[in-house]
């Protein structure tokens, strides 16, 4: 397909697809899936290999939430039966964190549901990281705790956090139809002051909203422009409870073709499968890693998650390693420049390369707060549902058009056996899912 050609040709150069391109990738049949899978696969092997990087989630703060995202478990007027508590102590954050950096887990990312931080909250995460470095060498910190305030991300950068979460979830045409409590400017604010602090970009999306392929091309574009070093792609659960109960738009086929298009799109970036992926992809998850370098282990934020050890096992089988902490994640000609860092001169990279090469550059996370913060924002992270809602919190949906008639097939089969509210791990006396 001459199609497939071109984009691997652009890949392997950090070249950007056009429009016309990348909207062709959501457009392509189930029947050619596995040939898009192995066209992004030689790109996600150029810059990656066979490493897959470990993330673990824990959800400092749960539920009660003021923000009113429509994806949200943990937003105003939920009526999901999700876990509800205030903050952990920083030793019961790093206890949790444990578990999963035993598993494998190079990354811990701290997640807090509300609209933002208070100066307080900030004070409170900078215990918590630094807990969790002083009894963990070399571990990697992510924050996700929605808006950040002036100054709020130097403090968390000072106290050892190396990454901030901040997603733009959908495209700034249709934000509006999913948040009303705050913008999509506000979102690129924060992640212009976390990058401004040093901090490393994550922001990332989510589909199955009800979005169109014209919305998701808009949205991964952008974050194309603010060049994170990690992009987060949640697949939505349509949580009991919340506005998009009845979005079950996705089959394993389309996202697949969505993580496709984003690595087309960012070939060199950190590709990370989030929240839904164990809802959406089911058994075809391992596949998945032929496209994304990155995932969540264990459970997320509300929901509960794949078997660690059955992560683990998906990844051997697969032919696949486990990065281990001492690797560098980003090639090497970004991980030179820190975070995002800048193309060497003289390469083939488009606008939208170099470490917040534009300013929005940062790693967003749902307007409500919280890596990934609520439910399906997953970057880092998802949400809990109650039972009979969909377990985790991203988004891919069909878009119009070609995915139409697989829209309406994905709907009639939601798979609400899937789902279940996490009950265990941070937030409990239980032991967690790592």
């Amino acid at each position: 397909m001459d199609l497939l050609n071109t984009l691997v040709d652009k890949g392997l150069r950090r070249e950007l697809p056009t429009r016309e391109e990348a909207l062709a990738v959501l457009a392509t049949s189930d029947d050619d899936v596995l040939d898009v899978v192995a066209a992004a696969g030689k790109v996600r092997r150029r810059w990656f290999g066979r490493r897959v990087k470990l993330n673990y989630l824990v959800n400092l703060k749960s539920g009660l939430c003021p923000e009113d995202c429509s994806y949200c478990s943990q937003r105003l007027g939920s009526q999901a039966g999700i876990l509800k508590y205030s903050w952990l102590k920083p030793d019961e954050a790093s206890r949790a964190a444990a578990a999963g950096l035993a598993g494998g887990a190079k990354r811990v990312c701290l997640v807090a549901s509300g609209r933002g931080p208070t100066d307080r909250d900030v004070e409170r995460v900078s215990d918590t990281i630094k807990a969790i470095k002083d009894q963990n060498e070399g571990v990697e910190v992510c924050a996700c705790l929605g808006l950040l305030s002036d100054g709020q991300a130097e403090r968390l950068r000072e106290a050892g956090a190396d990454a901030y979460n901040h997603n733009l979830n959908t495209s700034e045409g249709t934000y509006g139809d999913i948040t009303t409590t705050h913008t999509y400017a506000d979102r690129v604010d924060t992640v212009q002051k976390a990058h401004a602090a040093g901090l490393s970009a994550c922001s990332g999306l989510i589909a199955g909203m009800g979005e169109s392929d014209e919305d998701l091309v808009d949205v991964v574009y952008a974050l194309r422009a603010l060049d994170p070093d990690s992009v987060p792609v949640n697949f939505l659960i349509p949580f009991e409870g919340t506005p998009l109960a009845k979005e079950w738009n996705l089959t394993p086929q389309r996202c697949l073709r969505v993580l496709a298009m984003v690595r087309f799109v960012c070939p060199d970036v950190e590709v990370r499968i989030a929240g839904g992926r164990e809802v959406h992809l089911r058994t075809l998850q391992p596949l998945a890693l032929h496209l994304a370098n990155s995932i969540f282990l264990g459970d997320y934020l509300t929901s509960e998650g794949q078997a660690g050890k059955a992560d683990l096992d998906m990844i051997t089988d697969a032919g696949f390693e486990v990065e281990n902490a001492g690797e560098v994640t980003l090639p090497e000609h970004r991980a030179a420049g820190g975070c995002g860092s800048h193309a060497p001169a003289g390469d083939a990279v488009s606008e939208g390369t170099g470490c917040g090469a534009h300013a929005e550059a940062g790693c967003g996370s749902h307007a409500g707060g919280g890596c990934g913060s609520h439910e399906t924002a997953g970057v880092c992270g998802s949400v809990p549902a109650p039972a009979g809602a969909a377990r985790a919190e991203t988004a891919g949906t069909e878009s119009a058009g070609a995915e139409t008639a697989g829209a309406e097939t994905a709907s009639a089969g939601a798979r609400t056996d899937l789902v279940a509210v996490r009950r265990r791990g941070a937030g409990t006396d239980l032991a967690p899912n790592a």
